[in-house]
């Protein structure tokens, strides 16, 4: 009966990490819990945040700009908004890890690329933080940065789309 007590006592744990995790408006808690010698319970409590999507808004301004707002918590709104998933483009680039998204090389730079921006094969979009380590992202292609799916600090997910370039 001891085990459905500590059950019952880890899942409130977890309820409340989560509800910390909305309150400060944070992306990611990880937290360990020690009960014996034997006996621990590790949590990772982490939310994908919908900035990706509402990044998009700006390039089609005159879509709806008022809806997607308010679906972005519940569904992925990226179809209403250019009837197309950003990560089905076909120049999107996507995420290669989970990680940190940095538009510059340092804080009060200026960003590696904007909308409209022209790129070279190999030229950095982003970069990446994960396990302590910058990523550089390179651009896989030439041609025009479209659109930049993401903002400054963000937490993206593997295979989230970064940026539009065609």
């Amino acid at each position: 009966m001891s085990k459905k007590t500590s059950h019952d006592s880890d899942v409130s744990f977890i309820q409340a990490l989560a509800e910390l995790l909305r309150e400060n408006d944070l992306t990611e808690l990880q937290v360990k819990r020690d009960y014996a010698e034997n006996d621990s319970l590790n949590v990772r409590v982490s939310r994908q945040t919908q900035t990706i999507v509402q990044q998009t808004m700006p390039a089609a301004p005159a879509a709806a700009p008022a809806a997607p707002p308010a679906a972005a918590p519940a569904t992925s709104a990226a179809p209403a908004s250019d009837n197309v998933d950003p990560a089905s483009h076909p120049g999107a680039v996507t995420s290669p890890m989970v990680g940190t998204v940095y538009m510059a090389p340092e804080p009060g730079a200026a960003a590696f690329v904007s909308v409209g921006a022209s790129v070279k094969e190999g030229d950095t979009l982003l970069i990446i933080e994960a396990m302590k380590t910058m990523n550089h992202i390179p651009a896989p292609r030439s041609g025009t940065v479209k659109r930049v799916l993401v903002e400054d600090g963000a937490a993206v997910e593997f295979g989230a789309p970064l940026v539009i370039i065609e």
